[in-house]
């Protein structure tokens, strides 16, 4: 091979790693600061606080004598407390029992149990937080679309749609039928002949009219799942698809049966993009789809999503519908991760399902590629899932730590030093072995 090939493709690694740290990097900060800030305010005294593992590339001494530096390993973080030995907070005893007493009040094993729980909590709710603003954000900055539905912008369609809409026109009916705002929109759009030209009443420069356009959703690529089969084959945001297997289609529903038919056979594309027609071939994916009530749906996909084919203009939403938006969509992360994880245990679904560094490196690279909101949207998703995997009960992990608070509230007396350190371990190797698995994943699931 010439080593023009290879340029490609170590650029796009690189680009991949680059996502990967970005994105590790902005959640682990948070979730580092959580248990900082709150350790502070718990007056507990953080001595380091690090972004990265390894040789230091770079630190600063704060005003509170706390150290905070970049590390050259950027897979994690930690904050080292006054007797900790380690940054996994394993105690330092002889320190901790050489200091003064108003000292040792300011270590994670001097404190007051209450103040140690909630400095342990803050990691995990601080992912928690920086995932619900984040999806708030963006349905806030985003918007609701007006009602009536008026069109922003059209998406480039094939010739043979005959798009005769304009932006700014207010779509009123379609084929005779009066048009709802976007919250009844798809089950509207359901009952419409399934015709790939259809008239549309719009209120244009004050005036009704009625012009031709195509189905409202039609063939058309406006996301791809991340190594997905379609990612595979370099399909690409605003494609659309114009056959299936040489039949010819004009709606996502078509598409999607189509897909659903193939029960998982390689499938010939037809591909319209930017006036030129291309040929893709793919096979469907096995997926495990999370559903509201907390169940799988294990379906055939190509891993793309549809939309209208245009864009709808918006008003900006209010603040308090927008939090609840994200508290929303956090929740129902955290209940899905939970229900899936049960799920592979039983073997109700594909144990492929769990994600190593690999598959997530992958997965911030291909978001990354799909533009700003799509990266930011991922690293809520993942701040998420980095929050719940903290709060497993796991020795190392801080839902170990809390499960030791909790022993402690109910005995009176922490867990013995030795039963700690025992305990430490198995969770070190449990953790280690969880991670080998995933990675084995990553290598070997299709």
């Amino acid at each position: 091979m010439e080593l023009t090939n290879l340029i490609p493709q170590f650029g796009g690694l690189i680009y991949t790693i680059g996502a990967f740290v970005l994105a590790l990097s902005i959640i682990v900060a948070i979730h580092e600061y959580g248990h900082y800030i709150v350790g502070r305010w718990c007056g507990i005294y953080a001595e380091v606080f690090s972004l990265g593992f390894g040789p230091v590339l770079f630190s600063r001494v704060d005003k509170r004598g706390t150290k905070w530096q970049f590390a050259l390993l950027p897979l994690g973080g930690y904050v080292k407390f006054l007797g900790d030995a380690d940054a996994a907070s394993g105690k330092d005893g002889a320190l901790v029992d050489a200091l003064p007493e108003e000292r040792k009040r300011m270590t994670m094993h001097g404190a007051p149990l209450w103040a140690r729980a909630c400095t342990v909590a803050a990691g995990p709710v601080f992912n928690f937080i920086l995932s619900f603003l984040i999806f708030g954000a963006i349905l806030f900055f985003r918007g609701q679309p007006t009602a009536p539905l008026m069109i922003e912008d059209l998406t480039e369609l094939p010739p043979a749609y005959a798009v005769a809409l304009q932006p700014g026109d207010k779509i009123i009916a379609i084929d005779g039928v009066e048009a709802p705002d976007l919250e009844g929109f798809d089950d509207f759009v359901q009952a419409l002949p399934t015709d790939q030209v259809l008239d549309y009443r719009v209120l244009r420069n004050g005036d009704e009219v009625t012009v031709d356009g195509p189905y409202p959703y039609p063939p058309l690529i406006n996301g791809l799942s991340p190594r997905s089969a379609a990612m595979d084959v370099n399909l690409r945001v605003g494609d659309v698809i114009t056959a299936v297997d040489d039949a010819p289609i004009h709606t996502f529903n078509a598409l999607r049966t189509a897909v659903a038919d193939a029960d998982g056979a390689p499938l010939k594309l037809d591909v319209w993009r930017d006036g030129e027609e291309m040929e893709f071939v793919l096979a469907p994916k096995r997926v495990d789809l999370p559903q509201p009530d907390g169940s799988f749906e294990t379906r055939w996909l190509i891993g793309i999503s549809g939309g209208l084919f245009f864009e709808a203009a918006t008003e900006r939403g209010g603040v308090l519908q927008s939090l609840q938006y994200g508290v929303e969509q956090t929740w129902f992360i955290v209940t899905s991760s939970i229900s899936g994880l049960k799920n592979m245990i039983t073997g109700a679904i594909s144990s492929c399902n769990l994600s190593g560094p690999i598959g997530i490196a992958q997965t911030s690279g291909a978001m990354a590629s799909q533009g700003a909101q799509s990266f930011i949207y991922f690293i809520a998703v993942l701040s998420t899932a980095v929050g719940l995997l903290n709060l497993f009960p796991i020795p190392v992990l801080d839902g170990g730590h809390l499960v030791f608070h909790a022993y402690e509230a109910v005995t009176g007396k922490p867990p013995s030093d030795r039963a700690l350190r025992v305990l430490m371990g198995v969770g070190l190797t449990l953790l280690l072995s969880l991670m080998v698995f995933a990675l084995g994943n990553d290598i070997f699931c299709p």
